[in-house]
């Protein structure tokens, strides 16, 4: 999967069935490629910038299901 593809998903909370977002960034090893997380502008922000919420941050053990269209989390918050 290519990351244009996995920035257009919807991130969904498992535990309460929110809506966080997309996919803005990610973090991964660069020796092996793996994905260490992803990250998820936090609300009311603009293209990353000028909001005053924090990231969401989501580790890969977090990530439970990766979909056509959305990507199923289980994080608490």
């Amino acid at each position: 999967m290519l990351f244009s593809e996995l920035k257009k998903k919807e991130v969904i909370n498992l535990k309460n069935c929110e809506r966080l977002g997309k996919v803005a960034d990610l973090e991964f090893d660069e020796c092996t490629g793996q994905i260490f997380k992803l990250i998820i502008p936090g609300e009311n922000k603009w293209c990353g910038f000028f909001g005053n919420e924090p990231d969401y941050v989501i580790r890969y053990q977090d990530i439970k299901k990766i979909g056509p269209d959305i990507i199923v989390v289980d994080i608490c918050r």
